[in-house]
């Protein structure tokens, strides 16, 4: 009797749930270079865990799907045949930080009796899987099991969707700072959302964050059981809905399904991913998200056009010297074109309030938008128009192909504030539908971008981020997160942040006003992050006068590009300072920031080929930690291979732009 108690001890300790019938199979994979080994357990639950460099990084973490039916894709998998296969290519990106991606990975795919299979992916820097099904009709997913089990109690950079209450609000502009604490200190009444970071205590760093999040709801994360892990949340899928928030314009499910996705049946699901970083510097040049997006469904690019534009909303409209009254009208928006075509500016936008409200289609009495569009046309500037979700929802089949013939060239569409799974597939229903009426779309008061801007190009802006609209009515600590957010919330793809103002404040005299907004940091800092930040369509904040008093600053701005042909990362350092190089054509644009810290920092211009150039440089001035706005400007000579000292200071900068001489 006591031999069949420890008997049935061990098959409690060993065996969690007791399903032990099954034999558990185990498969491997590595990554090109080997330094990467995936190994999956496919028995009584499916695990999947990742070690680096033998060290153990992820894990055994369980996966599934949970259908409405109540089986469980992944559990007990009678796995019918395994494929494993070796893929080394490239494609030519559209509106990126470089003009090829070269996509290199190890695959392993299981197919599972029951019509459905897993993908795995290992490359060098990163491992993603994905579920499929290849059934007839329609199923529906009551729910997705995602863990990410962390071998210790590691710190991460988490931003988080505040008062979760038992999974009841989903509702969100997708703007946070991030919390650096322990894994095991998550915030119990909160969801945090992706990208998250999280931090070895060797300098390894993991990004977690998913792609190709297309008929299906965005995954957020909570602690799991373990913790020292997280594990996959969704919004359940909405059933019906009321109109509330900012101008009532918000559309907030009051009352959501027991499951969180209806979709058809043969299909895949969205990538899970993890990114393995030795060196902080080289999330800055991840290409993960480009790499497991589904390929661009626009067959004639030409018309997309990105570029910068004229923001006539966080300056508030104050511009002066001139002899009318600034507002929300014809001659305020002729001016805003007459400043984009003195310094080549593609576009305007025209922000909220320009149209009567509930019709995309009419102006207000004061804007006259057809001379609007046709002196934009004769001066080589766009323009660009504001809509709420809501609206264009209700109008966009209409409104879209007036747009296009009357000469709109796109829409800033706002106040999404959601990622269930019908929030997620209106975007690519929107961006399709533009497309096919040649408008550009910049997604505002939404979700992380996970690979839309891959399948449809004209998608060229994503908010999402604590950006530079906040300085104006709060106080955060703008300098680190802007250290932070390239090695993380950028590596997810284009990330409007709206840079460049011109009011610019140490911490000690940084005051919000909301009507004449400054910014923390120094000038040389709003300056850097146009090289550093990415976005197709990348904002001038501040207002055209201003911008033409400080000439020097405008006219380097407006000669950054907002795509490039190639990114190399300089020495970087998670939420301390970031440095990068970026290249079109035969240009190089080089931007450094450092958060509060003043720093001295060398740049390396070893990208550069051989030659002799010359660089237009800014600096911080020497009483720049006194006054924000002080900079230097100065050309200096620059070969390939020399190494500059820069100084930082608090909240400083450095930008250049290289020339071959």
């Amino acid at each position: 009797m006591e031999n069949k108690v420890t008997s049935l001890f061990f098959l409690l300790l060993f065996c969690p749930g007791v399903i032990c019938a099954q034999k558990a199979k185990v498969y491997e994979v590595k990554s090109p270079d080997g330094a990467i080994v995936l190994k999956v357990e496919s028995g009584a639950k499916m695990f999947w865990s990742v070690q680096h460099k033998g060290q153990q990084l992820i894990a055994p973490s369980a996966i599934s799907l949970t259908l409405q039916s109540g089986e469980v894709l992944g559990d007990q998998a009678n796995v019918t045949n395994s494929k494993t296969e070796s893929v080394n290519t490239e494609f030519n990106a559209i509106n990126y930080r470089k003009t090829v991606v070269h996509d290199i990975y190890n695959q392993l795919t299981l197919n599972c009796k029951g019509d459905y299979g897993v993908i795995f992916r290992v490359f060098n820097e990163a491992v993603a899987y994905r579920y499929f099904t290849k059934r007839k009709g329609e199923i529906v997913i009551k729910n997705e099991e995602a863990n990410f089990n962390f071998t210790e109690d590691h710190k991460a950079f988490i931003p988080y969707l505040r008062d979760y209450r038992d999974g009841k609000v989903f509702n969100a502009s997708f703007e946070s700072l991030y919390k650096e604490h322990k894994i095991s200190e998550f915030i119990s009444d909160s969801l945090a959302f992706l990208p998250l970071l999280v931090e070895l205590n060797n300098g390894k760093k993991i990004l977690l964050i998913e792609a190709d999040l297309e008929e299906y709801p965005g995954m957020f994360l909570i602690l799991n059981e373990t913790k020292k892990g997280f594990k996959g949340i969704y919004a359940p899928y909405p059933l019906e809905s009321k109109m509330a928030g900012y101008n009532n314009i918000n559309i907030i499910p009051t009352k959501r399904a027991d499951y969180i996705a209806k979709t058809d049946g043969i299909r895949s699901f969205p990538w899970r991913a993890i990114v393995i970083s030795e060196q902080d510097k080289d999330l800055l040049n991840c290409d993960i998200v480009q790499k497991l997006a589904s390929p661009s469904r626009i067959e004639d690019i030409s018309w997309i056009k990105p570029g910068q534009v004229a923001w006539d909303w966080w300056n508030n409209m104050n511009i002066s010297g001139v002899d009318f009254s600034a507002g929300k009208n014809t001659s305020t928006y002729k001016y805003f074109i007459d400043f984009a075509a003195k310094y080549k500016i593609p576009y305007i936008l025209l922000d909220g309030g320009w149209n009567v409200r509930g019709d995309l289609a009419k102006a207000i009495p004061s804007i006259n938008l057809e001379e609007l569009i046709a002196y934009g046309n004769q001066k080589g500037v766009g323009l660009i128009v504001w809509a709420s979700w809501m609206d264009i929802l209700q109008q966009k089949g209409k409104v879209f192909p007036y747009y296009n013939k009357v000469g709109i060239k796109g829409l800033k569409i706002d106040f999404i504030d959601r990622d269930d799974q019908v929030a997620v597939a209106s975007t690519y229903e929107i961006a399709k539908l533009a497309a096919e009426n040649h408008l550009l779309v910049d997604y505002h008061g939404v979700f992380k971008p996970t690979g839309l801007q891959r399948t449809y190009p004209n998608v060229v802006g994503y908010e999402g981020v604590y950006g530079l609209e906040n300085f104006k009515w709060a106080n955060p600590d703008g300098p680190r997160y802007a250290v932070t957010i390239p090695f993380i919330r950028n590596l997810a793809g284009p990330m409007d942040y709206t840079s460049g103002a011109m009011r610019n404040s140490n911490r000690e005299n940084f005051r919000a006003i909301n009507s004449n907004p400054m910014s923390q940091g120094t000038r040389v800092n709003q300056m850097a992050q146009y090289v550093i930040f990415e976005v197709p369509n990348q904002m001038l904040s501040d207002n055209p006068t201003i911008y033409m008093k400080e000439y020097e600053c405008t006219d380097f701005i407006t000669k950054v590009p907002t795509i490039f042909d190639e990114t190399i990362p300089l020495d970087s350092k998670v939420a301390e300072y970031v440095a990068i190089a970026r290249r079109k054509g035969e240009t190089w644009f080089v931007g450094a920031m450092t958060n509060w810290t003043p720093r001295e920092l060398t740049i390396d211009f070893s990208f550069l080929k051989p030659g002799n150039y010359q660089a237009e440089i800014f600096r911080d001035g020497i009483n720049a930690d006194r006054d924000a706005t002080d900079y230097k400007k100065e050309v200096v000579n620059i070969s390939a291979g020399d190494k500059l000292k820069v100084k930082l200071m608090n909240g400083g900068g450095w930008a250049a732009r290289i020339e071959k001489k």
